[in-house]
């Protein structure tokens, strides 16, 4: 693993809405520059970009037009290495968002491969040999476009209609238009993402977030030829460019690292039960203390054992995709979700705004957005025009922001040393000083039973091991524990106390110990 991981805490940045500095309503790059300083303050160390290549937005950007090129709404090429340059300058590390699974179709790759004559990019995309071949039974195609091209044929499409799948081949072949894994267009494919790769690696970006990396090849039952082909696309890594990082958006750690990745990112669907926590009718970290965090845990015990003990899961308060975590927790109910990120193994990943408790909006779908626009609407910095996002007109804002008269900024939660930002500020500051609290830290977990509280659990071994205590509800519990305290490390709400081999707590509080 690259170093620099085992203590990277990342800010995630939606560009579009970070921060705007050529007044069109539109963040770009320019704009993370200028504020990589305040990134930097409240104790990130890492960044992970949405995509910036160049797109006609159909879908935010993951519909890729051109890997090579950053989106002139951005800014440009030059814009982006300077952002890497500035970052390291700082002490911190940036990475990309691969989409390797599909383009627009308004990449040349995809208008090449319509063509009705054979040429390079014939092969490119899951075409069939007919403009009928019926596709509904074949796994992993969600569907097909009919009736666009020249050629004859259907082309698989990977989410939204505009998204048509890249061709990484068939783990199992069934028709004649199905390509084997091996075949020359298949393998011309994942060459082509290596290129990718090396272009921007070149250029100082120190690794990617890939989307979706286990829907690559078709109609592969467990996924195998899919860790293969990211087996393969580790070694030219390690060959050309040992210290990139790959995280993956794939929910499975278990054939995460086993392909090759060093972190796996826990999925807002799925079987992790990440959502029991914070994003659900009973969230477990409500004061109300209705909800369970047994699931998650036996879950999240289950990939530690199917990975020796690594899991190394990622944990984000949020992202793109997400509901805004506000709308479920008020700040200090997010206070104690963030001492549970911020005290887990595996990177956390704070989503732009989350740190402030930037508010869920019911808004119009913007650019594919559609349910999850209101988590992407502009960073509220001050109390200036627009929050500080943009001098444009507030109509031409990439998506509208909050209208309450509470509306948090980051100015006003920096000023206030009892403020979510100041909280998340704090509990970055412990974690990144802290050896038991780093990424690759072993994870005991003490006490964690059905629709009950606290939840406890063990970080670290050896010289350091610190126990992290978490009781979200609004009434005391308690709970065995067999450990002796040695000095408080973390303290929010009343103080923990231990009588009689039990560990008391108050309502909404934490508690990090060292034990003996």
């Amino acid at each position: 693993m690259a170093n620099w991981l085992d203590t990277s805490v990342f800010y995630e940045i939606y560009p579009q809405s970070f921060n705007d500095t050529n007044a069109d309503g539109i963040g770009d790059i320019p704009g993370i520059i200028a504020k990589l300083d305040y990134i930097k303050r409240l104790g990130c160390n890492a960044l992970w970009l949405n995509p910036c290549f160049d797109s006609p937005f159909g879908d935010a950007g993951y519909d890729v037009a051109d890997y090579f090129t950053v989106a002139p709404r951005y800014g440009t090429n030059e814009d982006l290495v300077r952002l890497f340059d500035e970052a390291h300058a700082r002490g911190m590390h940036v990475l990309l968002d691969l989409v390797p699974g599909h383009t627009s179709i308004e990449h040349p790759w995809f208008k090449a491969s319509q063509r009705a004559d054979h040429n390079e990019f014939t092969g490119r995309y899951v075409w069939t040999d007919d403009v009928w071949t019926p596709v509904s039974s074949v796994p992993g195609v969600n569907g097909v476009l009919r009736g666009i091209a020249e050629r004859n044929g259907a082309v698989a499409v990977n989410f939204f209609a505009f998204q048509p799948a890249l061709n990484y081949g068939f783990a199992q072949v069934t028709e004649a238009w199905q390509s084997a894994v091996d075949s020359p267009e298949a393998l011309a494919t994942r060459q082509a993402m290596k290129d990718v790769m090396a272009f921007w690696l070149d250029r100082g970006c120190d690794g990617f977030r890939v989307d979706m990396a286990g829907s690559l090849v078709k109609n592969d039952p467990g996924q195998e030829e899919t860790i293969k082909l990211w087996q393969d696309m580790r070694a030219f890594l390690d060959a050309r460019y040992p210290d990139a990082v790959l995280v993956s958006e794939w929910g499975e750690p278990d054939k995460t690292l086993r392909a090759g990745f060093h972190m796996d990112f826990l999925l807002q669907f799925g079987m992790s039960h990440y959502m029991d926590l914070m994003r659900c009718e009973h969230p477990f970290f409500s004061r109300e203390g209705k909800g369970d965090a047994f699931r998650f845990v036996a879950t999240y015990r289950d990939n530690m054992e199917r990975t020796s003990g690594r899991g190394l899961m990622c944990i984000p308060s949020g992202n793109h995709d997400m509901q805004r975590l506000r709308r479920y927790l008020d700040p200090e109910e997010m206070k104690i979700y963030f001492a549970f990120m911020l005290s887990m193994p595996g990177a956390p990943f704070v989503y732009y705004g989350d740190e402030i408790g930037m508010r869920q909006l019911d808004v119009t779908s913007v650019e594919g957005g559609y349910e999850r626009t209101g988590a992407r609407s502009p960073m509220q910095w001050d109390a200036g025009a627009n929050f500080g996002f943009s001098s444009a007109p507030a109509d031409r804002l990439y998506v509208r922001q909050d209208r309450e008269a509470d509306a948090p900024t980051a100015a006003a939660q920096m000023a206030d040393d009892t403020s979510l930002w100041s909280e998340v500020h704090r509990l970055i500051e412990l974690r990144l000083a802290t050896p038991a609290l780093c990424a690759c830290s072993p994870i005991e977990f003490v006490y964690c039973e059905p629709d009950a509280y606290p939840l406890v659990y063990l970080r670290g071994e050896g010289e350091q091991r610190v126990l992290v205590a978490l009781n979200p509800a609004m009434r005391p519990v308690s709970c065995p524990c067999p450990y002796e305290f040695q000095r408080l490390l973390y303290a929010h709400g009343d103080p923990a106390r231990l009588e009689d081999a039990a560990l008391i707590m108050a309502p909404e509080s934490v508690a990090f110990i060292e034990i003996a």
